[in-house]
């Protein structure tokens, strides 16, 4: 099955239906529809769609109806025109309208990230720059919104605080500035990655004398990132991140950094449009 494989489908499935449904479940299909009545349905694509989720949306209605007839069409990371179908079932009527909403609002979520990543991936096409994302998630969703950046064709950066040394500004504040910083995050010996954020040329010499494995460019032009770029010729990688647009994104790629991160992939993607609907058999 196509999900991350550190996360709990049954658990999130499960806790899914506990806000939708409550203690009474589905009071008005249970009050309209037959026990018995069988329903058919065909998952849609109402817009140009790049799919994320698609069996953790198949877990929904299986988890409601284990003998429902799940037939999936597309998978994690297709590109869909609008009108193309996802998915067609067939099962327990009362049981599908409960799970439809669940089902759709976590793959209209995730295609949601992973249309606006696929975006931001062709922008830069053929430049040998890879766009990673950030810790600008929803609370709880982490694991599946960067699985959904992952689907679309970018990198992961870190996935928790653990992952990874990132100095940032408040940081180098603390120290009283960069080389300082990165000298006691490299003392640790935590065995990772130490990167520390630099917003100036000047503090690019001081972060790598004192052993910086890599950069994070904040908020520089396209003017600045080439003459960071310049400066350290190669010796550690180089992330630039801030403000990041699609219509900027090109630019900054075309200067030779090696990673841009962009926030809004997983903070701001809009969920796209798909509908279950109704097909009448016969």
């Amino acid at each position: 099955m196509a999900v991350p494989p550190d996360f709990d489908l049954a658990d999130f499935v499960r806790r899914t239906f506990a806000e939708d449904l409550g203690k009474g479940g589905d009071v008005t299909s249970n009050a309209t529809i037959a026990e018995d009545m069988r329903f058919t349905a065909e998952m849609n694509a109402r817009q140009s769609i790049v799919v994320a989720g698609i069996e953790i949306a198949r877990q929904f209605f299986q988890e409601l109806d284990p003998h429902v007839e799940a037939e999936v069409l597309a998978g994690d990371g297709d590109k869909l025109d609008r009108g193309a179908t996802l998915m067609r079932l067939t099962g327990n009527a009362r049981a599908m309208l409960a799970a439809e909403r669940s089902a759709l609002n976590t793959l209209q979520h995730l295609s949601g990230i992973a249309t606006l990543t696929r975006q931001y991936v062709d922008a830069i096409a053929g430049t040998g720059t890879v766009l990673i994302d950030t810790r600008k998630t929803i609370p709880g969703l982490r694991v599946l919104e960067k699985y959904a950046v992952r689907m679309a064709g970018a990198q992961n950066h870190r996935m928790r605080l653990d992952d990874g040394l990132l100095i940032k500004d408040n940081h180098v504040a603390v120290c009283g500035g960069v080389a300082e910083a990165v000298r006691r995050a490299k003392q640790a010996n935590t065995g990772l990655q130490v990167q520390v954020e630099v917003d100036r040329i000047d503090q690019i010499e001081p972060a790598l004398e004192a052993g910086a494995d890599r950069l994070l460019l904040d908020n520089m032009d396209p003017a600045k990132l080439r003459e960071a770029v310049k400066v350290v010729a190669g010796r550690v990688p180089l992330e630039a991140s801030g403000g990041v647009t699609l219509e900027t994104i090109r630019f900054l790629a075309e200067t030779g950094v090696n990673f841009i991160s962009v926030g809004r992939i997983t903070q701001s993607a809009p969920a796209v449009d798909i509908g279950l609907d109704y097909r009448q058999v016969g």
